[in-house]
């Protein structure tokens, strides 16, 4: 079986709230992905309800869209503690992290239920399972800690 990297991250030393560069890929024609695992959770010690999450992963692909040029995607983590943040290119983390940071502060303060795109059969694959109560709770405790720069230490909060 291939190695992957999630999978040989010591999940004990990380520190959550923070944004992480997982790695690059190059293309055939020269384009260039960074893949960013942005964990919003302190891995084995919790983890966002389905609900929540889910209504996190529809707000987050818009809004950080919004706020920060070349998201291919964010997907959420099995585990429930974070996301996967596809990108175009190599951009630097600090930019990355403001541009959650204020689709988070979004979520938490100014969303409304209408605002959350995706949440009916036909966009949703599981559209009866949101909340966007969990949604702006757990995104105000991640705005509390604070999105580090740096998965082992608190840097840039």
């Amino acid at each position: 079986m291939a190695d992957v990297e999630s999978f040989t991250l010591d999940h004990t030393a990380v520190l959550a709230p923070y944004v992480r560069r997982i790695g690059t890929e190059t293309g055939p024609r020269g384009d260039v992905i960074t893949n960013f695992d942005l964990r919003l959770v302190q891995p084995n010690e919790g983890e966002i309800p389905t609900a929540g999450l889910h209504t996190i992963e529809h707000l987050l692909a818009s809004l950080v869209r919004d706020r920060i040029d070349g998201l291919i995607d964010i997907s959420p983590f099995g585990c429930r503690t974070g996301f996967h943040v596809i990108m175009w290119g190599e951009p630097e983390i600090p930019m990355l992290v403001d541009a959650i940071t204020d689709s988070l502060r979004a979520i938490a303060e100014d969303v409304t239920w209408e605002d959350v795109p995706g949440t009916d059969a036909f966009s949703c694959g599981n559209y009866r399972d949101h909340s966007l109560h969990s949604a702006r709770e757990w995104s105000k405790v991640v705005l509390d800690k604070g999105i580090s720069h740096d998965a082992f230490q608190r840097v840039g909060v």
